[in-house]
């Protein structure tokens, strides 16, 4: 299965502050995070993480991405230093990506576009950057933690959010 996720923002005390996530600590939200991670995604899934996974030290941040089950893919984020994109622990790391999952095209990028490539013949932007906060245009979804409940989403998952409009789009041609 595939999944995907941004804004995660592990070690991050801004992130309780700024988006007032309902943990009473820091640490409190990263273990329920990699928990419900660990729920969702199994070590032969693969995760697309759009970005700002989390601060802290090389070494933080390699013993954390190992504790998280899946094959994981980095598109990097505004937040993610050269130790975030540097781990061992990616199975592939860039800027923007273009993916097929169940015959939908899919343009991967940590911020939301105005415009995508192939927009016209149905592609569907996934993105994360905006916490929950910005108007999507058609097609196009935040995956980010606050705009789902703190956890990796599947695409029939994403698709789904918007009833049935969304589905009623259907696979690019």
């Amino acid at each position: 299965m595939i999944f995907f996720t941004s804004d995660t923002h592990f070690n991050d005390p801004r992130i309780l502050r700024i988006d007032r996530r309902p943990f009473p600590d820091l640490a409190s939200h990263d273990e329920a995070l990699v928990a419900v991670w660990n729920e969702v995604v199994s070590h032969d899934d693969e995760v697309w993480h759009l970005g700002d996974v989390a601060r802290g030290t090389p070494a933080f941040k390699d013993e954390l991405l190992a504790r998280l089950n899946g094959r994981k893919h980095l598109v990097i984020g505004n937040n993610d230093d050269d130790a975030t994109v540097q781990s061992r622990h990616w199975r592939s790391v860039q800027a923007y990506a273009e993916i097929v999952v169940d015959e939908a095209r899919l343009v991967l990028c940590h911020y939301a576009f105005r415009t995508w490539n192939q927009m016209g013949k149905g592609s569907v932007n996934l993105h994360g950057h905006s916490h929950g906060r910005l108007k999507p245009l058609p097609r196009q979804y935040d995956v980010g933690v606050d705009a789902f409940p703190f956890r990796p989403v599947s695409l029939s998952e994403i698709l789904a959010s918007r009833g049935r409009r969304a589905e009623r789009s259907g696979p690019p041609r």
